[in-house]
């Protein structure tokens, strides 16, 4: 199982930013995708989750009305679109998979939103 998150960067408070992670090594069609956040000194955070193949994502209330989780199954693909970011959605983000009860991670990309 590889997980390759790209799209991270630097932007200031009200823009937006589109994560990507790149899967492979398993069937990503048939497993519920999730976006994580992490903040130095604070417990990884659920962001998103999508389902498998009717592209419905769930948020946390954070998020909500602000990110939309969305994957492409013939790209292995999954995304994380984020607009009118806060200072306090900065983090390190993580794409994840869980098969058979493991998690798989990838190595995060960072996102800072500061003015």
């Amino acid at each position: 199982v590889q997980l390759v998150e790209s799209g991270g960067g630097l932007v200031q408070p009200g823009e937006s930013l589109t994560l990507s992670c790149a899967a492979s090594g398993f069937s990503f069609s048939g497993y519920v995708m999730r976006w994580y956040r992490r903040v130095p000194g604070k417990e990884r955070e659920l962001v998103a989750a999508v389902t498998r193949t009717t592209n419905r994502g769930s948020y946390a209330d954070s998020v909500k009305g602000r990110f939309t989780i969305s994957r492409d199954n013939e790209k292995n693909m999954l995304y994380l679109q984020m607009n009118s970011l806060k200072p306090e959605d900065t983090a390190v983000y993580y794409c994840n998979v869980q098969i058979y009860g493991d998690d798989y991670w990838g190595q995060g990309t960072q996102v800072t939103v500061s003015s």
